[in-house]
């Protein structure tokens, strides 16, 4: 087996540093943000660049959240050449572990930066709230009780990077936080949440051995499926009842164009075991939550559209 120091010489292309931020999660991050300030519209606030200041601060605190989970991993031994899944960059291409590091920590003042100018247009209130967002990142992985080694991690993931996110989003855009942005900021947390556990359900083998207590290694396997499907239905229960009590607007039922990608997700969870054949699997899971937030926040835009025009 070569060394690090052996493959170092040989990967240097982009395409290992792109496979480090691990994009495909990225989404987790940019589609609360969207769906939050597709609320301000409808509510006829919209600042531009807050909202792209916004989107690039929430995504480079994905990325070093991801940073941080790549260096923690290889330092307590999870990610090894066998690690299935896009992480394991320092282990499989030679990247140096403390450039990980730094990298995320860099993530993280930059984002710092643009929360700066974020708050200084709206609340400093928000550094608080930002600060304990980074936070929950670094801690995930990081620290002396790693929040993925507990069966929290689904909560967590939720809580931060749906609700929150979403709320932060409106927050900026209009001053308040409403009843209805926390409402429909609910499947979106579900979802993220479900991000991670068709992750651990994924991974369940392996870091069953490593010492985890993940909320699917709890449940077993086929009740960790069980679960998961039931977060799918649960979210799409969750819009149908919003429109029924007329919260927003009936274009929100837009969402079920995302059910294929669930349907898929929960058929090939209940078909599969191994990891290597869970990665479409988990690919379908993230693309679900990005569908689905997608044509949650184009209902809302029709809806103003609509109204307006």
């Amino acid at each position: 087996m070569q060394s690090n120091k052996e493959t170092i010489g040989k990967n240097k292309g982009w395409k290992i540093w792109w496979k480090l931020l691990r994009p495909h999660t990225l989404t987790a991050s940019f589609i609360p943000v969207i769906l939050g300030s597709a609320l301000a519209l409808v509510e006829d606030h919209i600042h531009w660049l807050l909202f792209i200041a916004m989107l690039i601060a929430s995504i480079l605190i994905q990325a070093a959240t991801n940073m941080f989970n790549e260096y923690f991993d290889y330092k307590r031994g999870l990610d090894t050449d066998e690690s299935v899944g896009i992480g394991g960059t320092i282990v499989r291409d030679g990247i140096a572990p403390k450039t990980v590091l730094y990298l995320g920590y860099a993530f993280c003042l930059i984002a710092t930066l643009i929360g700066v100018y974020i708050c200084m247009t709206t609340s400093w209130w928000l550094a608080l709230v930002g600060t304990i967002c980074m936070m929950a990142g670094y801690f995930y992985t990081g620290g002396p009780y790693p929040i993925a080694y507990t069966p929290f991690g689904e909560l967590v993931s939720g809580l931060f990077m749906g609700l929150i996110l979403v709320l932060i989003s409106f927050y900026i855009q209009t001053g308040t936080v409403t009843l209805n942005s926390i409402l429909i900021s609910v499947p979106i947390a579900i979802l993220c949440g479900g991000i991670l556990m068709a992750n651990n359900i994924r991974d369940l083998d392996g870091d069953k051995e490593k010492g985890r207590h993940t909320l699917a290694i709890l449940l077993g396997r086929q009740k960790a499926n069980i679960f998961l499907t039931g977060m799918f239905i649960a979210s799409y229960l969750w819009i149908i009842g919003l429109s029924i009590f007329n919260v927003e607007t009936f274009w929100m039922l837009l969402v079920f164009a995302s059910l294929p990608k669930a349907y898929k997700a929960a058929k090939l969870f209940k078909e599969k075991s191994k990891s290597i054949q869970l990665m479409p699997a988990m690919q379908a899971t993230a693309q679900m939550h990005t569908h689905f937030g997608f044509f949650l926040s184009l209902g809302l835009v029709l809806e103003y559209a609509l109204r307006h025009f």
